[in-house]
């Protein structure tokens, strides 16, 4: 290193290259849920690429190329995607300054957090729904991950971080760790009681019995190898992540991964359950939110309209 390189690193703090930061964040207490550390893991992982790489040093990546990092990654996701990411990073770099008290970039003032509409996943009509899981075309993998998410009306990260040995399938339910924490139970229906058997089985007949539920395509190569608890015992083979679930239900449907939960949520609505036992299958604890899930569909305003017709239309 030249004398104004050191001048500059000793002005700055001591040099951490990305890789190293991102995996002491990652570490931390504050990401001991799972999901959470994936999600994170996620978004601080395809930044770091963006910037070049995990070798490049922290100190001398600049507040633009955050911002540019940003826009080029999720500059045109939805504003709850933007927003998710963007907090990501936020709060990796933010660690690193007062936490860490390294030398990083911040996230710029024009990168800033975007306003969500109140109904932005709307619901998807229940028609809709079965054509699509009824598709021959959909992958095996998909298909359960949908049927689950529809029927469970869970959230998308909660079920990509199941093991098969959590699954209780004699009762069709199994333990989520939902926000904060805390472990709840989610139930799904006959359809994914009949595609999670084919899920699990393996070529030559045996069934797994440990490891993620969901599963990427490939193996992971050596410098993206994520931790043991992430890789199938049985075929070696790493947890599906979000964002390639995500990138997945869009090519198929043109859809969100949360809308699924929004449509099962509205579809009991407007089978007229009550808030009540809304609430318990989505596991909202505030009703004012549960009702932003439940707000009728198309059918359902359809059918209610019948009933103003003269007498001598109505069927």
């Amino acid at each position: 290193m030249s004398a104004a390189g050191a001048k500059v690193t000793a002005l700055r703090g001591p040099a951490i290259d990305l890789g190293d930061a991102a995996d002491a964040f990652l570490g931390t207490h504050r990401l001991a849920n799972d999901s959470t550390r994936r999600a994170y893991a996620s978004a601080i992982d395809r930044t770091i690429t963006a910037l070049g790489g995990r070798d490049r040093a922290l100190a001398y990546v600049a507040d633009t190329e955050i911002g540019n990092a940003l826009t080029a990654l999720w500059g045109t996701s939805a504003p709850a995607t933007w927003n998710r990411n963007r907090a990501a990073i936020s709060s990796w770099l933010t660690w690193c300054q007062t936490k860490k008290h390294w030398a990083a970039p911040s996230v710029p003032a024009d990168a800033e957090r975007r306003k969500e509409s109140a109904d932005e996943t709307r619901a998807v009509a229940k028609t809709t729904i079965h054509r699509l899981l009824s598709r021959r075309d959909i992958p095996l993998r998909e298909k359960t991950l949908w049927r689950m998410l529809y029927e469970t009306a869970a959230r998308a990260a909660e079920l990509l971080a199941l093991n098969v040995e959590d699954l209780d399938l004699e009762h069709r339910r199994a333990p989520v760790r939902a926000k904060g924490g805390t472990v709840e139970w989610v139930y799904w229906d006959s359809g994914t009681a009949h595609l999670l058997p084919r899920l699990l089985r393996l070529p030559d007949g045996s069934t797994r019995t440990q490891g993620p539920l969901f599963l990427s395509e490939r193996r992971p190569v050596p410098a993206r190898r994520p931790a043991a608890a992430d890789i199938c015992p049985h075929t070696g083979r790493a947890r599906l992540g979000y964002d390639r679930a995500r990138v997945l239900l869009d090519k198929y449907a043109g859809l969100d991964l949360h809308q699924l939960r929004h449509s099962a949520a509205t579809h009991l609505g407007e089978a007229e359950v009550p808030l009540q036992l809304i609430m318990g299958k989505t596991r909202h604890k505030n009703p004012r939110t549960a009702m932003r899930y439940v707000k009728p569909g198309p059918e359902a305003i359809t059918k209610v309209t019948e009933h103003l017709a003269p007498p001598h239309r109505r069927h």
